[in-house]
């Protein structure tokens, strides 16, 4: 690839992209001609039961070079931002080349931006937001955060609503005014080579259709049916992109073409919502485009 030429080998490496825009290949080509470790930056990623539906690297991709925080936590494990950036440091500690990678664009501005130190949700206050959220508050919860946060996050995104909700509850202050309080990140902006994989929208629609086939016919549908026993469409780990869909076919709600259908448009809109992530927070990092 063109781009590793102009690399600096004794610098980290930075990778954002949205989802099926070929981050991980890239990363793969870093780490074989220049060394180094490919750590994770995808929030799906981190779960053992979802190697085929997250698209994590395969066995083969991991033989070629050091990968790590991927799959490495199981169903129910707690994590958080905080979470992976204690594991990210650890790697750090050990004098290794880092090439990060991955679509969870609150993981990588973490790291290059820092980390808010945000006290712990009580437990009642956490129940309080499950429970507005399951009851189709979500609008309300947007309707009672400050001006500051909310147009500073994905308000599309329920996770990231309630986490704000949440804070302001129990804290009486604003994520954002928490956030303007923050050190600074691991391994900052400027201390990085940092690249943003820039796709046309319809060549990366196609992509993520033919990829999601190709995860059918992979055994996606058996990692699924692995963890019906369990799901919980509340949990963190149940929110790969595509599970909620085939969960409905294998549980007889929904004919297998129109799950993979939905899944598909689902994918599509995580990327839609990625991309407009990227143009927002990651105006400097260096476009590139995929090959």
């Amino acid at each position: 690839m063109e781009i590793i030429r102009k690399i600096p080998s004794d610098r980290h490496v930075l990778i954002a992209g949205p989802t099926a825009s070929g981050k991980s290949s890239l990363a793969l080509a870093i780490a074989e001609a220049q060394g180094g470790v490919i750590v994770n930056a995808d929030a799906l990623q981190v779960w053992d039961c979802w190697r085929i539906l997250s698209a994590r690297p395969t066995p083969e991709d991991e033989a070629r070079a050091e990968h790590r925080l991927y799959g490495h936590l199981p169903r129910g494990a707690e994590t958080s931002v905080g979470h992976w950036l204690r594991e990210v440091a650890a790697i750090l500690e050990a004098g290794q080349r880092l090439i990060v990678v991955g679509g969870t664009g609150l993981y990588l501005s973490a790291l290059t931006e820092g980390l808010a130190e945000v006290p712990p949700v009580p437990a009642d206050i956490r129940a309080e937001a499950d429970a507005l959220l399951a009851g189709g508050g979500l609008e309300a919860m947007i309707a009672a955060l400050d001006p500051e946060t909310a147009g500073r996050i994905d308000l599309k995104n329920p996770a990231r609503v309630q986490r704000a909700w949440e804070v302001l509850r129990a804290t009486g202050q604003g994520l954002a005014r928490w956030q303007e309080a923050t050190g600074p990140g691991l391994i900052p902006r400027a201390a990085a080579t940092a690249l943003r994989l820039e796709c046309d929208r319809d060549w990366l629609a196609a992509r993520i259709d033919r990829r999601l086939e190709g995860m059918i016919a992979a055994g996606a549908l058996d990692e699924v049916r692995a963890v019906l026993p369990d799901w919980d469409p509340a949990q963190p780990w149940a929110k790969a992109i595509g599970a909620p869909e085939l969960v409905a076919h294998l549980q007889g709600r929904m004919a297998l073409p129109e799950a993979v259908a939905a899944a598909q448009a689902a994918s599509r809109q995580y990327a839609k919502r990625q991309r407009t992530w990227l143009r927002a927070r990651m105006r400097d990092w260096l476009p590139v485009a995929p090959e």
